[in-house]
């Protein structure tokens, strides 16, 4: 008994250190955004000898950073909520039916995956210029979401392969037709596979500078990967402002994890079977 106690022990000492390990640029970072400048430059000492909130102060009164982040997170939410309504239809379809057109559709979506998006970015600019979208939110919105549809709607696809077709079929026997079915039992426990998808829509589209960089060209419009380049000047960079900024960036992506992380499990499905 007092082995196995001390061995849990160990093994909660072993994987704490590997969790600061794995951290410790973040661990930094926010240490980093409690120093000035000068003392990071210096680097007298990773703990700050003197720890200060100036940096954020200066970040949300001098600076258009709150601008920034609420461009980047509506075009992220936004981008998410797009490819996932078309992610959830064209997975449950490639899932569930079977007939040459998806298969060539689905076979047709690794090479839309493959395609890199910098050879679009022209054409694109060109389109959306008569149409008013140069620094509008709708066009990285739009952008994203097409950029996130080939992968997210196979891992849409791979999550409705797991759920068993019996409970679809018990739905139509009980008088519910295919949107029936879908709707009122297959959507319900596709939350897993759904929180993951979102996830990962959000993330790529909340960390994407180049196309943001081509469409959002006035501080209005910028989302926070742009704009954060302010504090990258030509001959010197403000660190402290830099990590300041860094820091508050990570915040919405850890909310997001907080909330969903509860869904994020596997078994969900087979606990809707008895038997």
């Amino acid at each position: 008994m007092v082995e196995s106690k001390s061995n849990r022990w160990a093994l909660t000492a072993l994987m704490a250190v590997i969790a600061i390990v794995i951290n410790l640029p973040i661990i930094l970072m926010v240490l980093n955004s409690l120093q000035t400048t000068d003392a990071i430059v210096a680097r007298a000492t990773i703990i700050p000898r003197e720890p200060s909130l100036k940096n954020y102060m200066f970040l949300f009164a001098e600076t258009p950073f709150l601008t920034y982040l609420r461009n980047s997170v509506v075009t992220a939410l936004g981008a998410t909520i797009f490819s996932l309504l078309c992610a959830v239809f064209a997975g449950y379809a490639l899932s569930r039916f079977k007939n040459r057109l998806l298969d060539v559709y689905s076979t047709s979506l690794f090479a839309v995956q493959m395609f890199p998006i910098i050879l679009a970015l022209i054409p694109l600019f060109l389109l959306f210029r008569p149409l008013g979208l140069i620094d509008n939110p709708l066009s990285v919105i739009i952008v994203y979401g097409v950029i996130n549809l080939p992968f997210v709607t196979w891992m849409a696809r791979s999550y409705f392969d797991t759920i068993p077709r019996e409970l679809e079929e018990a739905a139509l026997i009980d008088g519910c037709g295919h949107f029936g079915a879908f709707f009122r039992v297959v959507l319900p426990l596709s939350g897993p596979g759904l929180a993951a998808v979102s996830i990962f829509s959000f993330l790529l589209a909340y960390n994407e500078f180049f196309v943001a960089n081509v469409f959002l060209r006035t501080q209005a419009a910028m989302t926070l990967p742009v704009g954060i380049q302010m504090f990258l000047q030509q001959f010197s960079t403000d660190w402290g402002s830099l990590t300041a900024a860094a820091s508050v960036t990570m915040l919405p992506t850890l909310v997001l994890f907080l909330f969903v992380q509860k869904f994020i499990t596997h078994g969900a499905v087979a606990g809707g079977v008895k038997g």
